[in-house]
């Protein structure tokens, strides 16, 4: 994202402050509502905050294609950091250290679509975030304490296109996520022509440590083969279940923009997450590349269709829990349905004659509370905790404001719908804050549009997409800025900044790397002849590294951790290799591994990466790979390299003395 420069702002308000006094009017921008200049300066100042000053909210917003998640504030709208999750991210050295090139396996990329936020009791708690992979059916969950990818879960069996997640129940049990694409079970191949009848779709029900936030694959429901869209979890009344929208339930392959929009209507699909945790250890499930999968013909209570507008973009629950919002991206309604109605119609089981793969079908009228005519293609809806819900309208380029129920009696359905404001330009997501929770703060919403329009300096053919600040407090939405995004940004989350409290260095105390080393005396390097390995610990403080000069021969595996033992905020080092493509980054008080064969003989020189001090240039060492044959000098007999550690303490003694209380050099 971009924002204005300070210099820019204060010119801005200066002129917009001249303008208002001589009471003139801003021109029309087109597709938003002509603003007094009066309000423009209102708008300024709302999202105006100066240097020093923070931000009130976190927005995480997903990257897309570019497998990463990006942080601004809000209101201001500056980008502060990209958190490194499905891709290699050299601004970081993620994929090129050990731990991270692990989790991110032989994948380069990933697809990140729906951030979601750890809750406790229907709210966010500011632990983790965990973000989904559609294109590898991956999960991966970031700590918030540090903003750091933690884990990477996947390729999830049985799922292709980890599309429908990521959703996380109200206190953290499941992280709940559907495929998709259908495919054969279990990777076997069958003809597409046998699509109808030996396809499967699946949902997940994927664990989470309430300590750790480790997860792992729970179970499955087998489902057709639909392709599975977003969904949402209930809260009170409805906190055991969940609902995801489909489309193609017309079962259909080739062109699906005809073959798949048949049918007036496609389903929701109802489960009881608690019902399938009982259900996974009886006998209604199967085993599939190691994960018990149910089938629901054979396990009642799991999981219910219910029929709602064609090819459905994402289902929503309210803060109440009580009102389901569906939208068919093809009808120009948000249809609403009922909880309590849901479940009566359960209970006495006002279903369809006929059922889908055993699945029963709750009659639609049965559960349905409303159609609310929104606008043209209503795809995602959120909520403001007053009663008014929020919903994309991708054709138009516009969202609606619209009251949820209860409704009095003959309520005529175009009055629910109460404003709604352009948008520049095809929105697809939208997001409020606290929009997901029991709880939503109702005071600003995001516009994530998929197209920019123009609406910024040429940057030739590729095109940003634009984000645009509203603000709902009062009675009508009012744009007041807007920004600019890598690709592809899809959901997001909005916290407020109380929740999160994210560390400035990772202390000594916390330290259980058997490899991190806290004084240049502890650096050592050792080379075992026989294995070919030379392995060092690496001691990184400004503005050195001990030990600074490290020699292998030809062919050794050279695996080096590397501490940096700062204790104090932003002080953080790199260690590039040059000629070995080789960087990684590590944060205060952290240790990284580095591992990569010295197939290349030379004097390569090895320098942080960060700017860390006054003497950055001078942190530097050597790395000599001597020519196959030639004799190494400086090891010992037992395989141990010389390195004059008590020199460097005496350095690191002196540039102490220098330094002032802040801790940077004079």
């Amino acid at each position: 994202m971009t924002s204005f420069s300070l210099g820019w702002r204060v010119a801005a308000m200066a002129a917009v402050s001249l303008l208002a006094a001589c009471g003139e009017r801003t021109p029309d921008v087109p597709g938003q509502r002509t603003m007094a200049t009066g309000d423009v300066q209102k708008a300024a100042l709302a999202t105006y905050v100066k240097p020093g000053d923070l931000d009130e909210y976190y927005l995480f917003y997903s990257g897309g294609h570019s497998g990463q998640v990006s942080v601004a504030g809000v209101p201001s709208m500056r980008h502060i950091v990209t958190i490194p999750v499905f891709a290699p991210y050299p601004g970081t050295g993620y994929g090129f250290d050990e731990d991270s090139r692990r989790m991110l396996g032989d994948f380069t990329w990933g697809d990140v679509h729906h951030p979601a936020a750890s809750k406790t009791d229907g709210d966010y708690d500011g632990r983790w975030l965990f973000v989904n992979d559609n294109a590898n059916n991956r999960l991966a969950r970031i700590d918030l304490r540090d903003m750091k990818t933690r884990q990477i879960l996947g390729p999830i069996p049985n799922t292709m296109g980890n599309h429908g997640s990521s959703m996380v129940t109200n206190n953290t049990e499941y992280l709940l996520v559907a495929t998709r694409f259908s495919a054969p079970l279990a990777g076997n191949y069958e003809p597409l022509e046998q699509y109808a009848a030996l396809y499967k779709g699946a949902v997940s029900g994927i664990r989470i440590d309430p300590q750790t936030g480790t997860m792992s694959v729970g179970w499955q429901i087998m489902t057709p083969p639909f392709n599975w869209d977003l969904g949402a979890t209930g809260k009170g009344p409805s906190n055991d279940w969940a609902f995801w929208t489909s489309y193609n339930s017309e079962r259909a392959t080739g062109k699906l923009e005809v073959t798949a929009s048949q049918r007036d209507r496609d389903y929701i699909a109802i489960v009881n997450w608690k019902n399938a945790e009982r259900a996974a250890t009886g006998n209604a499930t199967t085993v599939s590349a190691g994960v018990r999968v149910i089938d629901p013909a054979r396990a009642p209570g799991v999981m219910y269709l219910l029929p709602c507008g064609k090819s459905p973009h994402g289902v929503d629950v309210d803060p109440s829990g009580e009102y389901v919002v569906c939208s068919g991206k093809l009808q120009p309604t948000a249809t609403v349905y009922s909880f309590a109605k849901i479940k009566e119609a359960i209970d006495k089981r006002d279903f369809e004659s006929e059922m889908e793969d055993g699945i029963p079908v709750i009659k639609y009228n049965s559960a349905v509370v409303m159609e609310v005519p929104v606008g043209l293609g209503p795809l995602h809806t959120q909520f403001d905790g007053r009663g008014f819900a929020y919903t994309s309208l991708y054709v138009e380029s516009a969202i609606a404001k619209w009251k949820l129920p209860p409704y009095a009696a003959n309520v005529d359905p175009k009055s629910l719908v109460v404003d709604k404001i352009a948008v520049q330009f095809n929105i697809g997501h939208l997001v409020t804050s606290h929009g997901d929770t029991r709880r939503p703060r109702g005071d600003y919403m995001i516009a994530m549009n998929k197209m920019s329009k123009g609406r910024h300096l040429n940057v030739g053919p590729s095109q940003p997409e634009s984000s645009q600040l509203i603000t709902i407090g009062g009675a009508r939405m009012e744009m007041i800025y807007e920004a600019y995004t890598d690709p592809e940004p899809h959901f997001a989350q909005l916290i407020h900044r109380d929740l999160i409290k994210p560390i400035e260095f990772y202390p000594r105390s916390e330290s259980r790397d058997r490899n991190a080393i806290w004084a240049p005396d502890g650096a050592r390097v050792t080379r075992n002849a026989a294995r070919r390995t030379v392995e060092g610990k690496v001691y990184a403080i400004r503005s050195y590294f001990e030990p600074g000069r490290i020699q292998v021969q030809q062919g050794d595996t050279v695996i080096l951790h590397i501490t940096n033992a700062e204790q104090q905020r932003d002080e953080i080092h790199g260690f590039g290799v040059v000629g070995y493509n080789k960087n990684i980054v590590i944060d205060p008080g952290e240790t990284k591994t580095l591992r990569f064969v010295a197939d290349r003989a030379g004097v390569f020189p090895y320098y942080c990466t960060n700017f860390c001090s006054a003497l950055h240039q001078e942190m530097q060492g050597y790395l000599e790979v001597m020519p196959a044959g030639r004799r190494l000098t400086m090891y010992d007999a037992s395989g141990v390299m010389r390195i004059d550690g008590r020199a460097a303490a005496r350095g690191v003694a002196a540039a102490n003395a220098r330094r002032t209380p802040a801790g940077s050099l004079d």
